[in-house]
C-alpha cells in the first residue's frame, strides 16, 4: 500500500477551482466534529491589507500571553505558511495527518481551498488555541472561512476585484464582502468611499450589528518622528511603532488595534505593553520587504490597482532619488493592464519574467500591452534569470522593485534562501 501523499491529493483538487457556498464545508467540517465551534474566531476581509492586519492582530495577541491561531493565504513558498500558531507553521507531519483523516472523511467533492480551511478549523481545535484569526480567501459571504461565527468581524478596504465572481461595481462587491458580519455582531472597516459605507451600513442595520469606522469611531495619527498614536473607544495609545513599510499600513495597525478593543470588551486582557510588544515584534514577508541593499531590492505582493497604487505612493514618496527597474508578472484574472499603467511609467527598465503557474499572464501578452504605453520591456526566460539581469543592470544607488503577483514573491524569495522567515523562524 502507497504511502500517502497529502502533496498530491491536494494537487488532484485543482488550485483553480472556486465554490461559492457554504453547504460542501459545512457538511465536512459536521463529519469532523465541528472543530472550529471550540474557539473564538476573528474574520478578516476586504481587498488589500488583510494579511497585514491580521499579522498585526496575533503578534499582538501572542505578546498578551494567548494562544493564537493564525489562517491566511495565499503561501509564497510552503503551503504550511498558510497554518501557524503563535508564529511557528504546522509541521509536517501533523499536516500530513490532518489532510489524510480530511480525505477519510470527505463524501463528496470539495475545492482545495475547503480542505485548507478544514485543516486550520482541525489543527486549531487539536492545539486548543485561545483565539484564531482567519483571513477570507475570496469575497465573504459564500467563502469557506466564514463558517464561524466571529467575536469581530474587519473589513480592511474595498475596491474592485475579481468582478467575475463578486460583481463589477463596488456596491455588489462591498455586499459581498459584508457577509462576515453577524446577527448583532461587530465589524471594523476602514472603508470610506460612501457608496460602500452605504452599503456595510444597511448591512449592519439588518443584522443588529454595529459598525465602527476608521476616522469617526476610531482614529490614528502619524507624527513626524514617524511614532503614531491610536485614538478609540476606550483607550489612548501613543509612541507606536510598526516596522511594516508603507503609509496603508497606519489604517490596518489602526484595525487591528480596534479589534484588540471589540476583544477587550469581551473580557480579554490586552495590555499597553503587548500592543506596543506586538507590533513592533509583527513580521510579514513580501510587503515592501528589503532582499538587499546596494541595489536595494524591495518585493511587494501588490497583485491589484488598488495595491499598485499604495505601492507606487511608497516608491515616489520614499525612493524618489532612485532610478527604478521593475520585475511584473501577474495572474490572468487580475487587472494587470490597470497595474501597468500605474507603475510602468516610472520604471527605468521592465522586466516580464514568465511565471510557474499556468494562471499567469503571458509575458508576450504583458510585453505588447506595455509597448503600447510606450513603454518596452525584456523578457527573461524566468524569474531567476529576471533578478540576475536586473542586479547586473542596477547601479549601486538604483532600485529594483518585483511586484505584480504573490506568486512571482513566492519565486523571488526562494532566490534569497538566507531571508526566507517561513523556513528559518518556523520549525518542524
Amino acid at each position: 500500500m502507497s504511502k500517502f501523499n497529502p502533496g498530491a491529493y491536494l494537487a488532484g483538487l485543482n488550485i483553480d477551482v472556486m465554490r461559492f457556498g457554504l453547504e460542501a464545508i459545512s457538511e465536512l467540517l459536521t463529519r469532523l466534529g465541528n472543530p472550529q465551534s471550540s474557539y473564538n474566531t476573528i474574520l478578516i476581509g476586504g481587498t488589500n491589507g488583510k494579511g497585514s492586519t491580521a499579522a498585526m492582530l496575533a503578534s499582538i495577541l501572542q505578546q498578551a500571553g494567548l494562544k493564537v491561531g493564525l489562517y491566511t493565504s495565499p503561501h509564497l513558498i510552503d503551503i504550511r505558511e498558510r497554518i501557524v500558531i503563535n508564529g511557528i507553521k504546522i509541521p509536517r507531519k501533523d499536516w500530513g495527518a490532518l489532510i489524510a483523516e480530511i480525505k477519510d472523511h470527505t463524501r463528496g467533492p470539495v475545492t482545495y481551498f475547503e480542505c485548507l480551511t478544514a485543516a486550520a478549523f482541525l489543527y486549531f481545535s487539536r492545539k486548543r488555541v485561545d483565539l484564531a484569526i482567519l483571513e477570507v480567501g475570496l469575497g465573504g459571504r459564500l467563502d469557506a472561512t466564514n463558517i464561524v461565527d466571529p467575536l469581530v468581524s474587519v473589513i480592511t478596504n474595498i475596491a474592485l476585484e475579481h468582478t467575475a465572481y463578486l460583481g463589477k461595481t463596488l456596491e455588489s462587491i462591498a455586499r459581498e464582502k459584508a457577509g462576515i458580519i453577524k446577527k448583532n455582531g461587530v465589524c471594523v472597516t476602514a472603508a470610506a468611499q460612501r457608496k460602500v459605507v452605504n452599503v456595510l451600513t444597511g448591512v449592519c442595520r439588518g443584522q443588529h450589528a454595529r459598525l465602527l469606522r476608521l476616522g469617526s469611531d476610531f482614529k490614528i495619527k502619524m507624527h513626524q518622528d514617524e511614532s503614531m498614536s491610536y485614538e478609540g473607544q476606550n483607550r489612548k495609545i501613543n509612541r507606536l511603532v510598526v516596522p511594516l513599510r508603507g503609509g496603508h499600513q497606519l489604517s490596518n495597525m489602526a484595525l487591528a488595534l480596534a479589534a484588540v478593543e471589540i476583544l477587550e470588551n469581551k473580557g480579554y486582557r490586552i495590555d499597553d505593553q503587548a500592543i506596543h510588544q506586538g507590533l513592533a515584534k509583527t513580521r510579514w514577508e513580501a510587503r515592501l520587504e528589503i532582499l538587499r541593499q546596494n541595489p536595494l531590492f524591495l518585493l511587494d505582493g501588490a497583485h491589484n490597482p488598488a495595491g499598485m497604487a499604495a505601492l507606487c505612493r511608497v516608491l515616489e514618496k520614499d525612493f524618489s532619488g532612485r532610478r527604478l527597474i521593475i520585475i511584473f508578472s501577474a495572474l490572468a484574472d487580475k487587472d494587470y493592464r490597470r497595474m501597468l499603467q500605474k507603475i510602468a511609467p516610472l520604471a527605468y527598465k521592465i522586466f516580464l519574467p514568465p511565471l510557474k503557474t499556468k494562471r499567469a499572464v503571458a509575458p508576450q501578452v504583458l510585453a505588447t500591452f506595455t509597448a503600447s504605453l510606450g513603454y518596452p520591456a525584456l523578457m527573461p526566460e524566468n524569474v531567476t534569470v529576471s533578478v540576475l539581469q536586473a542586479l547586473q543592470c542596477a547601479d549601486q544607488d538604483d532600485l529594483i522593485c518585483a511586484c505584480g503577483s504573490l506568486y512571482l514573491a513566492g519565486e523571488v524569495k526562494q532566490i534569497f534562501p538566507e531571508l526566507i522567515c517561513c523556513d528559518k523562524r518556523f520549525p518542524d
